[in-house]
């Protein structure tokens, strides 16, 4: 940049007013730059890890398929702030017969609803309102697919939730075989399903009844295993993270889980998470038609499994809390920076139009929002357990209506107005 003529004389003049202003200039680009690049504990960097995409902002200009508008330019909808509002939720639990007992709070006996009275408001704009008719209208004739792991169940439910009041109750029915789960909406001749393949890749945990399994192993390059069965969709909303926490290493197959000696390697979790992104964008480059059909990755769904994250007390998690994390710049032990870089990299290489739902910092506010002890039990507690809440508390998944619907939200925001 050319100085101006004035401190150019100044320059001739004196040496010593020029090195001085230089070095003024120094220190406020430093300080500048500190400011518009935060440190990597901040709300900004973090969401920058991964979103705005270069390649796929330019993509994003040409109209994608299902967009009716857009969203205001320079607004990142999931940077916010949650605020109240006495006219949610958008349903009520005892409406909605589709809620699996695992996430009906009410039901098991939370005393509390405020966790069900948030509204997420984007700083520099606002969500649209969530317009079932719109989305049924949008999915006559066609099939929407979540898939993953129960998080992203959840979150496929809240889904059904949102848009069954509006369906007559002879022209609609859930139907589960093998690994789907099935909304059919006859008069639409359309469907919302769900795929439980939490790794996305084929693994020893893909029985969707019994996956309880404590050594777990991911075949390499298996996509196709399960990919098979999303074939045809024109919406998919894929997400993956909680069933890689195992630790700092993870256990890849070489060959077939029909070997009789299994050649297994053990990778750190970064490395076998790459693999599965890799294989996830060969599958959606071959299969998706980015002029038809409409792909989103959810990121990571937070936990709060350790209260000393927001400064509780040792040995306590979510049990009993009712009130967010008030701290915008909170970030949780449970969400692996170097997993988002993973899928920041390896997104970034794609030329194909993935929307992506940037859920984590949100959804880390919300400590309160967790099934914990208020679900169907998977077996009989124990009388050790009855005494302390905290040992089986559920710090995992979300009560419904509540978090998830919001999610749904941006969802709808991201298909309708990118």
């Amino acid at each position: 940049m050319e100085l101006p003529a004035p401190l150019l004389i100044f320059r001739k003049t004196s040496i010593h007013i020029y090195l001085f202003l230089l070095l003024s200039l120094v220190v406020f680009l430093i300080t500048y730059s500190s400011y518009v690049l935060p440190s990597s504990s901040s709300v900004t960097s973090l969401a920058n890890l991964i979103w705005p995409n270069p390649k796929f902002a330019k993509k994003s200009k040409e109209k994608l398929p299902f967009a009716i508008g857009e969203t205001k330019e320079g607004c990142n909808v999931f940077n916010g702030k949650w605020i109240w509002d006495e006219k949610r939720p958008l349903y009520e639990e005892s409406e909605c017969p589709f809620i699996q007992p695992q996430l009906t709070c009410q039901e098991h006996g939370r005393p509390d609803k405020d966790y069900q009275h948030w509204r997420w408001q984007p700083h520099d704009c606002s969500l649209p309102s969530f317009n079932a008719t719109l989305m049924l209208e949008t999915l006559r004739g066609k099939r929407m697919l979540f898939v993953g792991d129960s998080v992203n169940r959840g979150q496929y439910v809240s889904m059904v939730c949102l848009v069954h009041r509006i369906i007559p109750e002879n022209a609609k029915s859930m139907n589960t075989v093998g690994s789907f789960d099935v909304f059919n909406i006859k008069d639409y001749n359309a469907t919302i399903e769900f795929y439980w393949a939490p790794f996305l890749l084929e693994s020893n945990s893909d029985n969707p009844g019994k996956h309880r399994i404590e050594e777990r192993v991911v075949r390499k390059d298996s996509i196709n295993t399960h990919g098979k069965y999303w074939k045809g969709a024109d919406i998919i909303v894929f997400n993956t993270y909680i069933w890689w926490r195992t630790g700092f290493k993870f256990n890849i197959l070489q060959g077939s889980f029909d070997d009789k000696v299994k050649d297994i390697v053990e990778v750190s979790t970064e490395e076998a998470y790459r693999m599965a992104m890799k294989s996830l964008l060969r599958w959606i480059k071959k299969n998706m038609d980015p002029k038809k059909t409409r792909v989103f990755f959810s990121s990571m769904s937070p936990s709060h499994e350790r209260s000393i994250d927001w400064g509780g007390e040792p040995n306590k998690n979510c049990y009993n809390e009712t009130k967010m994390i008030e701290d915008p710049n909170y970030w949780g032990s449970d969400c692996r920076k170097s997993i988002m870089q993973v899928i920041s990299q390896e997104f970034g290489k794609s030329k194909m139009p993935i929307s992506f739902l940037n859920i984590t910092q949100l959804s880390s506010y919300r400590k309160e929002a967790h099934t914990t002890i208020y679900k169907k039990q998977w077996s009989k507690l124990t009388q050790e357990q009855l005494a302390n809440p905290y040992s089986y508390a559920d710090c995992l998944h979300w009560c419904l209506p509540g978090l998830q619907d919001t999610w749904n939200e941006l969802l709808f925001t991201k298909l309708f107005y990118p």
